[in-house]
């Protein structure tokens, strides 16, 4: 037996597709077909559903598959490890309102800009693990994976930096640019501009 090159180690995913899953979901996607099956949702339990699959997206935690819902009438994400049976609907037209092009939170791209933490003792440190020389580390998202994002790499998205701990080495600057972005509730202390009370 080979001993590896390099000793390296990664993070073990706690949560992975099945293929008797993932198989029917990417051939629909690649299709363009949509797809029956049995899903369990925390809100409402277990359904039948019809998706019209468009993405596969790793949130860093699950696997989940960005679809229009015809249940629903929306685009929503569906986990992987919660749906069942999935089978392709071979003879089903999927209509021009259920494609990605009608998606506008997937269609939809955020400019985030990340700075270090102002709580954080030591921004010249923070600026060195993420390159930004000027200050500033400026990405580009898709609306329907921010939340996403900003919970995985634990940026304070509240306006006044308010989260405290050492997993909190970054903060989103202009928490504005989350309005309208339809899971900025997974951020990091993100608030509604609307739910801020202005002092008078």
């Amino acid at each position: 037996e080979q001993s590896p090159l390099l000793r390296c180690e990664f993070p073990t995913a706690l949560s992975q597709p099945r293929m008797s899953v993932l198989a029917p979901i990417t051939r629909a996607i690649h299709s363009n077909k949509a797809i029956r099956l049995a899903y369990h949702s925390m809100s409402s339990g277990k359904s039948e559903r019809e998706i019209v699959p468009l993405a596969l997206v790793d949130s860093g935690v699950r696997w989940h598959v960005r679809a229009f819902d015809r249940k629903s009438s929306e685009f929503r994400d569906f986990v992987f490890t919660r749906m069942e049976q999935p089978t392709l609907l071979e003879n089903a037209d999927v209509l021009p309102e259920e494609t990605a092009e009608c998606d506008m939170q997937w269609s939809r791209i955020v400019e985030l800009e990340l700075i270090p933490h102002p709580r954080h003792r030591h921004a010249e440190i923070i600026k060195m693990d993420y390159d930004m020389p000027d200050g500033v580390l400026r990405i580009k998202v898709r609306a329907a994976n921010a939340g996403y994002i900003l919970r995985r790499w634990n940026v304070d998205c509240s306006p006044d930096h308010c989260l405290e701990g050492p997993e909190y080495t970054l903060w989103l600057r202009d928490p504005l640019v989350l309005y309208g972005v339809t899971n900025a509730v997974l951020a990091p202390g993100y608030r509604n501009p609307k739910s801020i009370k202005v002092a008078k």
